[in-house]
């Protein structure tokens, strides 16, 4: 049932031009319909532009996601290598890419970025294009592919695939003489989105730490682009400016709000700070929705020093609220080790994180229950506030056309303890709410339970356990008729 109420969900994008048709089409009558017993077909609400593409829904819906940095940094205890480093140090004594995807499965991480090449250019798989790669050193006696092994790993784990190609290549000599650079730069990419089957996201960055006397490489991001969509034209490319991802604008694991997944792309550069980095903008012409990075580890390559480092469960529940919660993709960075696996630290901590996350939404207490709400479109029960309530991604509340300041009212039946709530837009329409709160009736008045300016496709809220019969979702203003596909409320475990 969720795969199809999935695929409904999906299925919307590709109405989008047919809903705009119907909503100039269809006039609602001047007297206000009896809610449930409208005539009628009610039209849907008229897109609000711009709105994701399919391959930006599927980079959504999978919220959180591995990073794997791995390269000759791992052997020589650095962050970032000087691209003169001997490929025979690369020798992991125990490397099984199948560890990798089983702890990120495990953790619920649905992809995996590897770090194909960083920026002293030695590369994990046997390029053609130099003898700085994996086929320089005695892994595998040369025969050896590190890419090779992890996307065979992930398709088999039921997991997706990208990679990271590093554009500053501090040992290739062309590097500095940008037309034959940028010719081999695409070559290599050609090789990874042609020779390893399906690669879901492809992660640029505008890197350069040559320093003011070093060489001045410009890089070719729109041929870059054109090349990752005539050659796997699924995949979502990550930069800057995107032009599917965005970069959150830190490393530290979290969003900020308002985080619109709107911003205008033109006004963006790739590698250089941007005013509208983190909370985008209102209205902006381009969908361009946040990926939020951070490293499990202080550092981002495996340091044997930081096995005592891991991050806290409490700080990795802290960045999923800020990410996943803010209307984000979470990219955390899990470093393999020496061996060639995941450390047992960091495995164990992300089964711990995934336990109380599971625990935390095992059990929605607002789900199925009545609800009323002070307008619906078209008095239609089709966009009623129950349709916050169901099982189903694709179906949502809605108000008529004009109405952006509304609130819908859950019933729980009876007193219910909570102290996580999650809202969320349905986002093949546009973003549209600015402001909302919610609230939750203690007998005799509203008492506040949070609120904020930007929801999109997922909000989550924690709050103190509050018990309460009635909660109460307030939303002050939208840029159009408000569209919300969920309202649930939890009780996470360590409140019980």
């Amino acid at each position: 049932m969720r795969c199809a109420a999935v695929t409904r969900y999906r299925q919307s994008v590709l109405i989008v031009a047919l809903a705009a048709t119907l909503a100039g089409s269809t006039r609602m009558s001047p007297a206000k319909p009896v809610y449930g017993e409208t005539p009628g077909p009610v039209a849907p609400p008229a897109p609000v532009l711009p709105v994701p593409t399919a391959r930006q829904i599927a980079w959504q819906e999978r919220e959180f996601i591995a990073f794997a940095h791995f390269g000759v940094n791992t052997f020589t205890d650095r962050e970032w290598g000087e691209g003169k480093e001997d490929p025979a140090i690369f020798n992991p004594t125990a490397l099984d890419a199948r560890q990798w995807a089983r702890t990120c499965k495990d953790a619920g991480m649905k992809m995996l970025i590897l770090t194909a090449k960083h920026h002293d250019g030695f590369c994990l798989w046997p390029s053609r294009y130099t003898e700085h790669s994996v086929k320089a050193s005695p892994w595998r006696g040369g025969k050896g592919d590190v890419v090779r092994e992890a996307a065979d790993a992930c398709r088999e784990a039921g997991l997706d695939f990208g990679i990271y190609l590093s554009p500053w290549d501090r040992h290739e000599p062309c590097y500095g003489d940008s037309p034959r650079y940028n010719e081999y730069y695409m070559n290599q990419l050609t090789e990874l989105l042609t020779d390893y089957g399906r690669i879901s996201e492809v992660w640029f960055d505008g890197a350069c730490g040559e320093g003011p006397n070093g060489k001045r490489q410009v890089y070719d991001f729109p041929a870059y682009r054109a090349l990752v969509r005539k050659l796997q034209s699924d995949a979502c490319m990550f930069s800057d400016a995107g032009p599917d991802v965005r970069w959150v604008g830190n490393e530290r694991g979290c969003a900020s709000d308002p985080n619109w997944a709107t911003i205008d792309a033109g006004r963006m550069i790739v590698g250089k700070p941007n005013q509208d980095q983190t909370h985008g903008v209102f209205g902006g012409p381009d969908w361009v929705p946040t990926e939020v990075d951070v490293s499990i580890r202080p550092g981002w390559f495996y340091h044997p020093a930081e096995d005592e480092k891991v991050k806290s469960l409490a700080s990795l529940l802290d960045i999923y609220y800020a990410s996943v919660g803010m209307n984000g993709v979470l990219l955390l960075n899990v470093p393999p080790d020496r061996r060639g696996l995941m450390h047992e630290a960091d495995a164990a901590r992300l089964r711990e994180f995934r336990a109380v996350i599971d625990a935390t939404f095992a059990r929605d207490l607002a789900r199925g229950k009545p609800a009323t709400a002070t307008n619906v479109r078209g008095g239609a029960a089709a966009f009623g506030p129950e349709k916050a309530l169901d099982a189903d991604p694709s179906t949502y509340w809605a108000t008529d056309d004009g109405v952006v300041a509304a609130s819908m009212e859950v019933d729980l039946g009876g007193p219910a303890t909570f102290d996580r709530a999650m809202i969320r837009e349905h986002t093949a329409l546009g973003q549209r709410v600015r402001a909302f709160a919610l609230e939750a009736w203690d007998g005799q008045a509203w008492k506040p339970l949070g609120r904020g300016q930007t929801i999109g496709y997922k909000r989550l809220l924690r709050f103190p356990p509050v018990t309460a019969a009635k909660v109460r979702l307030k939303i002050e203003d939208a840029r159009a008729c408000p569209t919300v596909s969920r309202l649930g409320l939890f009780l996470a475990p360590e409140a019980r």
